[in-house]
């Protein structure tokens, strides 16, 4: 792989001095700026080597640096090849930091407008003012280069009826119509797949665990929307399905529907949409009306219809990952300590038991031992998965996509008896869950006002975690939704009845072990005497706690009797729908404690 990556890096800087260009950044994102991506724009990967879900590399003509976060310092080292990349930090040393410190002044920097959000373009080129130059470029020499790019994943769409999505497609274009309106814009671009499917109520599956289709659209204030994409791919009953006004372009139509806005005021959202799109509305003399996707809080607070699914898809999918804790726990008792990679796949193979499940909702994070202490941990970038550790515990972060919902649980699993230090941060964590859980809050809480309830013990200690403590999560939609987050940075949106959101304490010691809890809430009104609006959580995640790790001694009685009254509910939800050991496991696994 490292002669390929060399000769790639040739290739590139061969590029660079036929267009008199000094430097080329390449982005982990595609056009459409999501979380995931498809095979066929992967380009970092091709550049690099690199699988992981966030970097960026700079090619120069003399050297070249790879850019990852903390997540990814271990693997980007197995993956990418030091004697042709420098490895650098993503935060504390930004890739356009080590352009200005490495490059001559006045060096040319290629980008690909597609591939960076027009807030990044406006913030890079405010910084390298008057030092480097950035140079646009229409064709990508990495799509010049690739001999074998894998054809694109196009998918057929799904229409999904009232039943599962509770609002019509005209209803949900009607009130965004009406938000566009009152901001005085005559359109909004939509480039945020999880929002197209969202307002049209349909799927794909050309993404891996995001069940979306790769395509753009135009929403103008009259209710209409030109949608871009192939028209092959949706079924007979289309037109009838979104209702009037919805008319169907090719992809490659987007440039010329752009440059019909002139003289138009177009919203566009800066963080979610690319800056080619943003360029070429200001190129064609439209005013650009900088402001926030207006579909992402009303797809944020699900509907009734919506909420109903999320519950029972929970069920189904509790159901699943019971069966699969019950298998562990057999197996570690007849002394077999499976791999990772084994583990995984068989949790997939009891979420794929019901038929309705169609996908994972990202790639299931299977953690046995210290290698749970890297809170994205993923045994395929690994040269072979390690295996269950006894007197240790087990980490296992996963989710599934259905029809009515989308899944994200985590558990951590005792292994034999681990110590008391394991059980004491395990209980700190749960304490923090619970408490996270129960907050009651007034109407216009944000979740960074929150996040503190879910650290307060493990500070307490002297312990944190480095991550936020939870994320939106989407209706059959992407598992990281915003644009609400619970999380130690600020975050101004409020939270709203409806919105459905991971609680996800965990505490990690390097190389030793890591713990995480994570159950999706729904945020619900709750009556109170008082005059005021309040709000709590309800969770939706129906699978049972490790009790078998938790510490009474540290648990007040209010937090004992949270957790038996959750594990009565899961026994009450899951136990029809189990039998034989699996439903023995079930009621021991959910058995009250007491001191």
């Amino acid at each position: 792989m490292q002669a390929v990556i060399s000769q790639r890096v040739a290739q590139i800087r061969q590029w660079l001095e036929a267009n008199q260009l000094d430097a080329l950044l390449i982005p982990h994102e595609d056009e459409y700026l999501g979380e995931y991506i498809p095979a066929h724009n992967e380009r970092l990967h091709w550049a690099t080597g690199f699988t992981g879900s966030a970097g960026m590399a700079v090619i120069a003509r003399d050297k070249a640096a790879m850019f990852v976060d903390g997540r990814y310092v271990v693997q980007v080292r197995k993956q990418v090849p030091g004697d042709v990349y420098e490895y650098r930090h993503l935060i504390d040393e930004p890739p356009m930091q080590w352009a200005l410190d490495n490059l001559a002044k006045s060096s040319k920097v290629a980008i690909d407008p597609r591939l960076h959000s027009a807030a990044w373009l406006a913030r890079t080129q405010a910084q390298v003012a008057g030092e480097l130059e950035l140079v646009s470029i229409s064709n990508n020499p990495i799509e010049q280069f690739w001999a074998d790019r894998p054809e694109a994943t196009l998918s057929q769409a799904k229409l999904m009826g009232l039943d599962f999505v509770g609002q019509s497609s005209s209803d949900k274009r009607e009130l965004i119509a009406a938000e566009l309106t009152k901001q005085k814009a005559d359109a909004v671009l939509l480039t945020q797949l999880d929002s197209i499917a969202w307002l049209l109520n349909i799927r794909g599956s050309d993404v891996p665990s995001l069940p979306v289709l790769l395509s753009t659209a135009l929403l103008h204030a009259d209710q209409s929307v030109d949608f871009y994409i192939d028209p092959s791919r949706l079924p007979a009953g289309f037109a009838d399905h979104v209702g009037e006004g919805v008319r169907v372009n090719s992809p490659e139509a987007l440039e010329a529907g752009l440059k019909q806005l002139s003289g138009k005021t177009v919203l566009v959202d800066p963080a979610t949409s690319n800056a080619w799109a943003s360029q070429t509305l200001r190129d064609a003399n439209a005013t650009l009306l900088e402001a926030a996707d207006p579909c992402l809080l009303p797809k944020a607070a699900k509907n009734p219809t919506e909420i109903a699914g999320m519950k029972a898809c929970h069920i189904r999918d509790g159901v699943a990952v019971s069966k699969f804790l019950a298998w562990i726990d057999s197996q570690v008792a007849q002394g077999n300590l499976l791999d990772e990679g084994t583990l995984s796949d068989k949790l997939w193979q009891f979420r794929s038991e019901d038929s309705s499940c169609t996908d994972v909702s990202f790639d299931t994070i299977s953690a046995a031992a210290g290698n749970a202490a890297m809170c994205h941990y993923n045994h395929n970038n690994q040269p072979e998965p390690s295996v269950l550790e006894m007197d240790n515990v087990y980490l296992v972060d996963s989710g599934g996509q259905y029809p009515d919902g989308t899944t994200d649980i985590t558990r951590t699993i005792a292994i034999g008896e681990p110590g008391d230090e394991v059980k004491k941060t395990f209980t700190l964590v749960l304490k923090g869950h619970i408490g996270l859980a129960s907050a009651r809050f007034p109407k216009g809480t944000t979740g960074s006002q929150l996040d503190a309830l879910a650290r307060q013990h493990l500070w307490a200690h002297g312990f944190d975690y480095d991550h936020g403590t939870g994320h939106g999560v989407g209706h059959f939609l992407s598992v990281h939704e915003g644009p609400q987050r619970i999380a130690k940075v600020h975050n101004p949106t409020a939270l709203l009845p409806g919105m459905v959101l991971s609680n996800e304490p965990g505490y990690y010691r390097a190389d030793a072990f890591g713990i995480r809890i994570e159950n999706l809430e729904l945020v619900v009104e709750v009556e109170t005497a008082g005059d005021m609006t309040v709000m709590g959580f309800e969770s939706l995640t129906r699978a049972p706690i490790d009790r078998r790790l938790v510490d009474l001694s540290l648990m007040t009685d209010a937090e004992l009797n949270w957790l038996n009254n959750y594990h009565q509910t899961v026994f009450d939800v899951l136990s029809p729908s189990l039998q034989g050991d699996d439903l023995a496991w079930l009621k021991l696994a959910t058995a009250p404690l007491a001191r």
